[in-house]
């Protein structure tokens, strides 16, 4: 199944490269899928690829969507290029989703910069967020990498189960992997407001206008 699909991502990459090199303008979506495939056969050569279309985007005032930024800093981190993963990351615009925050923990760990995830951590635990603002959740297969960093530091990791208990009661832990949480893609939201020129109400009766239109 793997095989399909890598063949499937490469022939897809080199749609790309013909597209690049055609000078076909790409919109946000086309960077999304781009840096998404990329992501996805995860290799030298892909990275080089991300890495250009990324740049040249730069260079022509193109603004990259934080979804496209998410693939790339990923796909940094799975080359082990993880100055190249913060240098993206810091040019997020709104860094304010699950794939951003499970992201920047990624990014400290690789870096052994433990104590900065674990003020994250115990931010989203104890922090006094209002109930109308969205907690994080935070990727089972995230905190079991800042678990196995931690586990000989024995302040760390005091601290590390504490908070991991407060965010399982929380229900701030979910099984998802950072690889789902990146390609997650949410349903649009259906409008719920009708059409401003729909009347509901009959303005001659002031009745629902099903029941006026029914009483004539």
């Amino acid at each position: 199944m793997w095989r399909w699909l890598k063949v499937s991502f490469t022939g897809a990459s080199e749609v790309l490269i013909e597209m690049k090199n055609q000078d076909v303008k790409f919109s946000k979506d086309t960077y999304v899928l781009a840096f998404a495939i990329c992501y996805k056969l995860n290799s030298p050569e892909s990275f080089k690829i991300c890495t250009t279309l990324r740049e040249e985007a730069l260079i022509k005032g193109e603004v990259l969507s934080r979804r496209a930024s998410c693939f790339a800093v990923a796909l940094a981190l799975n080359q082990n290029q993880v100055a190249k993963a913060m240098s993206i990351f810091s040019q997020i615009m709104n860094p304010e989703s699950i794939a951003c925050t499970n992201l920047n923990i990624i990014i400290h760990i690789q870096s052994n910069m433990l104590e900065t995830p674990i003020e994250i951590l115990t931010d989203a635990a104890e922090g006094n967020v209002s109930k109308f603002v969205k907690r994080y959740a935070f990727s089972e297969e995230v905190l079991a990498k800042l678990r196995e960093k931690v586990k000989d530091m024995p302040a760390l990791m005091t601290r590390f189960d504490e908070i991991y208990g407060k965010l399982h009661i929380s229900g701030q832990v979910t099984t998802h992997t950072l690889d789902a949480l990146l390609c997650h893609t949410p349903r649009e939201k259906k409008s719920r407001m009708l059409p401003l020129n729909k009347r509901t109400v009959s303005r001659r009766t002031l009745q629902p206008l099903s029941k006026s239109l029914l009483a004539e």
